[in-house]
Parts: C-alpha cells; structure tokens; sequence
C-alpha cells in the first residue's frame, strides 16, 4: 500500500521554523515526510526521525532526489542519544508533528481505526510489546476507565470500561469492530445521536496507552529546547487538547521559569527565560486547508524560539 499522508499545517510550520540555509533541521515525525521535504527545498540538512518503519521507507522513496538527509527509526522521546550517537551537538529547529498518519488509520491491518475491522493494534512501531489488545483484555476496570476519561475525555468511560470486563469475560476482545460494538452498548443511545462516532474517544484513549504518546512528549519538548542552537526554533502541531495544553504549559514555565513568590520585588531565584514564544495564541487552519484535509480541523501550531 503506498504511504499516503497530507501533511497539516504545511506553509506555516516551515515559515515557523526561520530554515537558515545549512542549518541543521530535525523533523522528529517524518511520517509522509511532507515537512521534511520543505525542509530539504529551503536549504535545511534534515534529520529525519519516525518510529514506524513504513514511514521511513516511504520517506527515503519521497526524499530520494536529496543528500543532506539523515534517516533514523526510533522514537523521538530518545533525542538526546540519536544526537549523541551521531556526535551532534546543537540543532537550528525541531518540527513534530504529533498523533497518527493518514496512512496509519488507513491500513486496516494497524488497527488504528473503527472504520475497518482489524485486530485491536494501534502499535505506531510494530515492534513494541503494548498492543491495544493487551491493553483491552488486561487492564483492571480502574485502569481501563482512567485511561478512557483521561485520555479520551470521555464522560461514559466508567460505563465503557464496565461492559468491557463483561464481554472479555464472556470472551476475548479480538478487533475493532468486536470493540467498537461494546462501546456502542455501553452509551445510552440518546447520548450517541451526538458528538460523532461513539468509538472515537475510547480509541484515542488506548492508542495514547499504547503508544505513550503524553508521556513521551512531557519527557522530550525540555530535551529539544536544551539542543536548539540560540535564535532555533521548535514547532509543536497537537491534534488534541491534552497534547496542546502539555505544550502549552512547557513553553510558558520556560519563557517564565521564575519560581520566587508573587509578592517578592525582584527575582531571586535566578531562572532565566529559555525561550521566547512567538505564538501567543496557538496558529490553526486556514479555511482553504479545512476543506482540502478533514484532519487539520483539530490542529494546532505553537512555536517557541530559544534565547
């Protein structure tokens, strides 16, 4: 299947990222490698980093007219040694673009989507032991209803969870339709007139369990600043509030990381500012791109500079 993704947010994450020519530029999702590419025709020499190993393959087909590309299958969260065991020092700018490919939700088999009936997966790398399976057959009720109301945002996650335990306890939950169907029995049928597919909210849930996509970015946005050369930037696109409020609470405890009391004259603590936030509200779609990509309708673009 060829790897199809329309990169969200295009033009304005790359004018985002100021590409000096020659500079050294990491697109740490590389996914459809859309970014990456109006990296490489800017002048940048890119570091490309994604944990599928379709994404990379595909990537290295797309960006074959070009040199200065590095290619690396692993996980962002790792930045510090994929920097290390490149002796890299410094980067000019840092681009993720966060959630799931198009291409992901449109292989039926990575059971990313219900739409398709496929064995409960949702592995970004295929090689990683958490499944979605894992994570449906094997959590408690607690765990599964934690994760379906932190992650998901959902108000029927204790309910969910519940018919979740009864089915599994009748049999396995093996796909996504067999669990799409529990999930449709869990919500009172008044409830699923509204707000979309009744399956959207638990699947993202387990799909940032499996991935610990909340995780990973909480643990690495400090990381990439620390290796942005000053004046560097690093654009972040989320595709949901979680995500967006992580990011949002990262760049602002850096552009302020002052811990003195309110009522103190002046700073004694000492913290300097580490970066400069260039967008004060988060950028979003331009209607043109809204009609083109249904997925750009969630999206948003924060970028920070470092000082």
């Amino acid at each position: 299947m060829e790897f199809h993704h329309i990169s969200v947010l295009l033009s304005e994450s790359v004018t985002g990222l100021n590409i000096k020519p020659g500079g050294l530029y990491v697109d740490c999702t590389m996914g459809g490698a859309g970014h990456s590419e109006e990296i490489l025709k800017a002048g940048g020499h890119l570091i490309g980093i994604d944990r599928d190993a379709e994404a990379i393959e595909a990537a290295k087909c797309r960006l074959a007219p070009y040199k200065d590309v590095t290619y690396v299958h692993d996980n962002f969260v790792n930045i510090k040694q994929i920097f290390e065991d490149r002796a890299l020092y410094k980067a000019d700018g840092f681009l993720l673009d966060l959630g799931v490919s198009s291409h992901q939700f449109d292989t039926a088999e990575r059971g990313f989507s219900y739409n398709y009936d496929a064995p409960l997966d949702m592995r970004m790398d295929r090689s990683a032991g958490l499944s979605a399976y894992d994570v449906v057959n094997s959590y408690s009720a607690d765990e599964l209803c934690r994760i379906i109301r932190d992650y998901g945002e959902e108000r029927w996650a204790k309910r969910i969870s519940q018919f979740i335990i009864e089915e599994r306890q009748r049999k396995e939950i093996k796909t996504t339709f067999e669990l799409t169907e529990v999930i449709k029995k869990a919500i009172p049928k008044k409830a699923r007139q509204d707000g979309g597919h009744p399956s959207k909210r638990t699947f993202q849930a387990i799909r940032i369990e499996v991935n610990d996509e909340l995780g990973i970015l909480e643990r690495s946005v400090e990381q990439m600043v620390e290796l942005l050369n000053p004046g560097g930037r690093i654009c972040v696109i989320t595709f949901h509030s979680l995500e967006d409020r992580i990011i949002k609470n990262t760049f602002r405890r850096l552009e302020d990381p002052c811990t003195c009391p309110r009522e103190f004259p002046v700073c004694v603590c000492g913290k300097k500012p580490v970066i400069k936030i260039i967008t004060k509200k988060p950028l979003t779609a331009s209607d043109e791109e809204l009609k083109l990509n249904r997925r750009s309708h969630s999206a948003k673009l924060r970028i920070a500079e470092k000082l």
